[in-house]
């Protein structure tokens, strides 16, 4: 799975603790929602944190929902749920990794 790598151009908030946002670890870094957008710093920029192409989670038997327990992140059109260190979408049927 192959992250696309996009600035957040004219970003003048900074992330961290007690900044208001939904934060949650995410591979080897901790990404932000913020604006329907997911954001993590890279080098002292905030960039993008997207899954460039569509890869679904096999065996997912678990149903996010509000109230499941996980993490809802706001995701541009959609609700995302952090589980186990990543990001789920509801989408035809399956779940994808995002």
């Amino acid at each position: 799975m192959t992250t696309a790598e996009q600035m957040h151009a004219d970003h003048d908030h900074t992330h961290g603790e007690g900044c208001g946002h939904v934060a949650f670890p995410h591979n080897d870094h901790v990404d932000y929602a913020h604006e329907g957008h997911v954001h993590r710093e890279r080098a002292g920029n905030w960039e993008e944190c997207e899954v460039s192409e569509h890869t679904t989670h096999d065996d997912h038997e678990h149903n996010h929902e509000s109230g499941c327990g996980h993490v809802a992140v706001p995701h541009g059109d959609h609700t995302d749920y952090v589980h186990e260190g990543h990001r789920h979408a509801a989408h035809e049927g399956h779940y994808d990794e995002h």
